[in-house]
């Protein structure tokens, strides 16, 4: 019998068995994840959650924030907020125009407000004021599925039972070959089975920097990118062209757009549109 430990929340209600025997669907690099993540811890010592908060319960609300939203704009938002409502139970009874308005700059407030609100109503019905502290729980409260659910557990309480895949993360470990995959929950699969899951909390953070600072999306430093060495993409980027896995294969444009000029279209003016009427009417 396979030896591991099993790890469940995901939506298609599947407990897979992590070890590190388990056949992956992608190989990791030759020199296997720890040089990878060396390298990045030697690069970014202090990498560590962007977001401000004092507690589990405003690390939640921020990270509910954070969708679709910068960290530093949550981080303009936060403090006021937590001021006013600072724990599950005020939370709770603010009213959904107030929370809306605090929280309008961050996108999307509606659906934002509606998710706290709900979140904090079920941790003072359900969970005694308290945030849970395991998978499943989190997973019950409105507005937070893994990724969020992965940053409360890491972050706030220290537990690694999953890896948490945002933007920066799902791009680079594509690109670094440790997926293939593109949906967030699969490639968390894929992490979770290549990444020791010690390094699971700390392996996000330092994705994120760099992600944010060297790999980036559109045009990626990789001439003094750190993990230059082991990274399958390297090569395509610094030939100009992208990698068969980073989608459409072209050429890369570093820097800023150029907007193009549109080419002239072959459209008749006016007056000699009237000029050719004329003419036929004659013959």
């Amino acid at each position: 019998m396979e030896r591991g430990y099993r790890v469940g929340g995901w939506r298609d209600g599947s407990r897979i068995v992590v070890t590190p025997a388990r056949a992956r669907a992608v190989p990791p690099p030759a020199a296997g994840v720890m040089p990878l993540i060396d390298a990045l811890k030697q690069a970014y010592p202090d990498a560590a959650c962007a977001l401000t908060h004092q507690n589990p319960f405003q690390l939640l609300v921020a990270t509910i924030l954070s969708a679709q939203c910068t960290d530093a704009r949550v981080n303009l938002v936060t403090p006021g907020l937590f001021a006013a409502h600072p724990d599950a139970a005020s939370m709770s009874r603010v009213s959904q125009e107030d929370l809306e308005e605090i929280i309008r700059s961050t996108g999307f407030f509606r659906n934002k407000a509606k998710s706290i609100r709900g979140a904090a109503q079920r941790i003072e019905a359900e969970f005694g004021g308290k945030v849970p502290r395991t998978m499943d729980a989190l997973l019950s409260l409105p507005g937070v599925a893994r990724k969020t659910a992965n940053v409360v557990l890491g972050v706030g309480f220290g537990i690694a039972d999953g890896v948490v895949v945002d933007t920066h993360v799902a791009r680079l470990s594509r690109r670094l070959g440790l997926t293939r995959e593109t949906g967030p929950e699969a490639i968390e699969r894929d992490l979770m089975r290549t990444v020791p899951r010690e390094e699971w909390i700390a392996w996000s953070h330092l994705l994120i920097f760099h992600g944010r600072q060297v790999c980036q999306a559109r045009a990626p430093l990789c001439d003094r990118c750190t993990l230059r060495a082991f990274c399958p993409s390297a090569p395509y980027f610094l030939a100009g062209s992208k990698p068969p896995w980073e989608g459409k294969a072209g050429r890369v444009t570093p820097g800023p757009r150029v907007a193009r000029k549109k080419a002239p279209t072959a459209r008749a003016k006016p007056a000699a549109k009237r000029a050719a009427a004329g003419a036929r009417k004659k013959k």
